[in-house]
């Protein structure tokens, strides 16, 4: 019978995947050999009309910041911004719901990242892909046996990467006890970066302080930057925009509440992302650097221009793009000078 052939079709893709289901367990995750993600369910038991499988494909290559650009997930100023945040070690989370691109978009912001940083990436699947030298990439395993004996959840592994004294630690998604560990690390110096589902800060402040992630508020200022995304319908076309980017600047004393600056807004009645014209992070970073206000508006512009001239050149392949950010990281003025020549020179 057909449902006979759909659960000998379902038990051979949990062995192709090195797994077993069965009647007694009939849920199933697993992991593909070609790093796709699987889940299972086998017969009626749990499924009431037969066996289900649904496989979660990754992209070969990294979206790129200049995809997000084109787009306009992001606006080039948006963007410009983040990479001097990168740059200058400040911390982030993407937020939003499902399928709402917060992990393609940490990738594509991790391209900012010092070429010779050193990076560990942390995951449940192998998703996130960076160009960097030293850059190692961890992923957990499932125990070998039931009882959950040899199992490596993300918890274990940041541990591990913390003794490795990493400059920027990413982690996939944070929704364990693994987050209270990460905002300890955030609290101590280290420069981390993480998703989580939320559509909102306030909802982000609630995931985190409930269990079972347990961190404490006085924590939550350690953060640096929230992005929020959504998915949205514009035209009956579903597109994915970068909602929100808020600065986390402090907690107040007196209400215990978190004191925030959102810098970026979408107005989706114009489909327009616009600056709110103030930034503490920026001028943190003007004081860290030794800068006035007339340097940091340049160096915005000098990588909206670069931005901009690789959208415009169609420079959206993640070696071609990580080629130019490492380039203009070693010799920005030269960078500059050959994008401006090209932007200008032909007008």
């Amino acid at each position: 019978t057909d449902s006979a052939d759909l659960d000998s079709f379902v038990t051979k893709l949990a062995q192709k995947a090195g797994k077993y289901i069965s009647i007694a367990e009939p849920i199933l995750d697993a992991t593909m050999s070609d790093g796709s993600r699987i889940q299972m369910t086998l017969g009626t038991e749990v499924t009431a009309h037969g066996s289900t499988f649904t496989i979660r494909k990754f992209r070969e290559e990294p979206i790129t910041p200049t995809d997000l650009i084109e787009w306009k997930t992001f606006s080039p100023l948006s963007i410009a911004f983040l990479w001097l945040a990168v740059e200058s070690g400040k911390s982030c989370l993407f937020a939003g719901g499902t399928a709402s691109g917060k992990t393609t978009s940490l990738n594509a912001i991790s391209l900012f990242m010092p070429p010779l940083a050193k990076i560990i990436t942390l995951e449940d699947t192998r998703e996130l892909k960076l160009p960097h030298a030293n850059w190692i990439p961890s992923v957990t395993r499932d125990s070998f046996e039931t009882g959950g004996r040899g199992e490596i959840d993300l918890y274990e592994l940041l541990r591990a990467a913390l003794r490795q004294r990493p400059e920027y630690l990413l982690v996939g998604e944070v929704r364990g006890r693994e987050a209270l560990t990460l905002f300890q690390a955030m609290s101590t110096g280290h420069i981390t970066y993480s998703t989580i589902h939320a559509d909102s800060v306030a909802s982000v402040v609630h995931r985190l302080e409930n269990a079972p992630m347990n961190v404490p508020r006085n924590m939550l200022s350690a953060l640096d930057l929230v992005s929020i995304q959504v998915q949205a319908r514009v035209g009956g076309q579903r597109i994915r925009r970068n909602k929100q980017i808020i600065e986390i600047l402090d907690i107040d004393p007196r209400t215990n509440e978190l004191i925030t600056n959102e810098v970026f807004r979408w107005r989706p009645s114009t489909d327009e992302i616009s600056y709110s014209g103030k930034s503490y992070i920026l001028e943190d970073i003007m004081e860290e650097r030794g800068w006035d206000d007339e340097r940091i508006q340049e160096e915005l512009k000098r990588r909206q221009e670069v931005l901009e001239w690789m959208r415009i050149h169609k420079i959206r392949h993640y070696k071609d793009v990580s080629a130019i950010l490492m380039e203009y990281f070693r010799n920005a003025d030269d960078v500059i000078a050959r994008v401006r020549r090209d932007l200008y020179e032909q007008v």
